[in-house]
């Protein structure tokens, strides 16, 4: 999830209404008027926004595709429409599909723990190297994956239940605050997608640092960097909430260094640090670039300018091909359905999975953009345009069409 600096994020607050629901919400978030922005163009992604034009900047309508003008209520209908298609394949899923495969998949992750640990107690280097490796991606599984469906609630369908896994997943598992981390990325990320100023993915820019440093070194400080943000934004919450997460952070880096000391074998202190950074490290990198890869290029608008919902995320959201490895540890709703999760928030990765083919082929339908793209040309699209990316102030899009 985006870390992102306590003081704006306090003031952001004062201009979101969003909220976190603990069922399957399937209607569009509100869209308040806020401020003003202007206009990228040139990459793969970024040609979707040809053929738009701007409608006015306040009042009863609003931008939408083919150059027409259309009012809010119609704009919304479109999301209506497709809500209730999806909403159809909701009902008629089993809870298997809703939760099931996501918790098993959760489940799984624990207990490959033990293996894990237990491979760190040989001598040879393959088995400590898949020791590495499980503990690796069961680390990512508990704090991406987890993390993420516990942050949209989308675990379970209980309020209690959801409160309960978000504490564990987002504050024990992954050292971070539930309320700091549920306000940035929930209401504002979601709620304000490519919206400069709000969502606009600004949080994950260094501009300090090259290309190369950024992209391939600094995702190595992640662990590091995670609970010291987290400590950060502490002051924004209540001091129950603080001692809360204090504690939940202390308990989980804790268990994590007492198993490598009394399971592993582990003889100091400093071998146990560098292996608790090892694995918390271990795929960092693809954590940083499906961050930035799937929204920072695409379009990006004024606050007062921006495109009703079910437009705003088939512009400013882009999905990645499936991979094996990173669909179980970050989930679907991360890769190769990170559209219909923006649209969707609230369902599991399984279920954003099963509802693609839907959603894919409506917004086609319909002529809205539904953005695809392949991992190696994201990466090769940074490393040549890093400076306009994300060094300079990202250019607002007015929508026009080619003249």
């Amino acid at each position: 999830m985006p870390l992102e600096n306590g003081d704006t994020a306090r003031q952001r607050g004062q201009q979101v209404n969003g909220e976190v629901s603990g069922t399957p919400r399937l209607r569009g978030m509100g869209d308040p008027p806020l401020r003003d922005t202007t206009a990228p163009d040139g990459s793969r992604t970024e040609v979707t926004a040809a053929g738009w034009e701007p409608g006015p900047a306040l009042g009863g309508e609003d931008v939408t595709p083919g150059g027409t003008p259309q009012r809010a209520g119609q704009q919304e209908a479109l999301m209506t429409e497709l809500s209730e298609l999806v909403q159809k394949v909701v009902k008629s899923s089993s809870w298997w599909e809703r939760h099931g495969v996501d918790i098993s998949i959760l489940a799984c992750s624990f207990l490959l723990l033990p293996a894990g640990f237990l491979c760190l107690r040989s001598a040879q280097a393959i088995p400590f190297l898949v020791g590495v490796l499980t503990l690796g991606v069961v680390h990512h599984t508990l704090t991406v994956k987890g993390s993420h469906l516990a942050s949209h609630n989308a675990l379970t369908e209980s309020k209690s239940w959801s409160k309960v896994w978000a504490i564990f997943f987002i504050e024990l598992c992954s050292a971070f605050t539930v309320e700091q981390g549920i306000y940035n990325h929930v209401k504002i990320h979601h709620g304000y997608t490519n919206v400069i100023g709000l969502g606009d993915s600004s949080t994950w820019k260094i501009p300090f640092l090259n290309r190369y440093i950024y992209m391939f070194i600094a995702p190595l400080a992640v662990p590091i960097l995670t609970p010291l943000v987290a400590l950060g934004l502490l002051r924004n919450v209540e001091w129950k909430a603080a001692l809360r997460t204090v504690c939940c952070m202390f308990l989980g880096f804790y268990c994590h260094y007492w198993l490598l000391l009394h399971v592993s074998g582990f003889q100091s202190l400093w071998s146990a640090l560098l292996c608790m950074l090892l694995t918390r490290s271990l795929l960092a990198h693809p954590y940083i670039h499906v961050n930035i890869f799937q929204h920072i290029g695409l379009p990006m608008f004024a606050p007062d300018r921006k495109p009703k919902r079910i437009h705003l995320m088939s512009l400013g959201v882009l999905n990645l091909p499936r991979n094996t490895l990173l669909d179980w540890s970050f989930g679907h709703s991360l890769i190769s359905c990170h559209v219909e999760h923006h649209l969707f928030p609230s369902l599991s990765d399984n279920m954003c999975l099963k509802i693609k083919p839907i959603v894919s082929q409506y917004l086609k339908q319909k002529k809205l953009p539904y953005n695809e793209d392949t991992y190696s040309s994201r990466l090769w699209l940074f490393l040549q345009r890093y400076e306009e990316l994300m060094v300079h102030a990202p250019p607002i899009t007015e929508l026009v069409g080619i003249q």
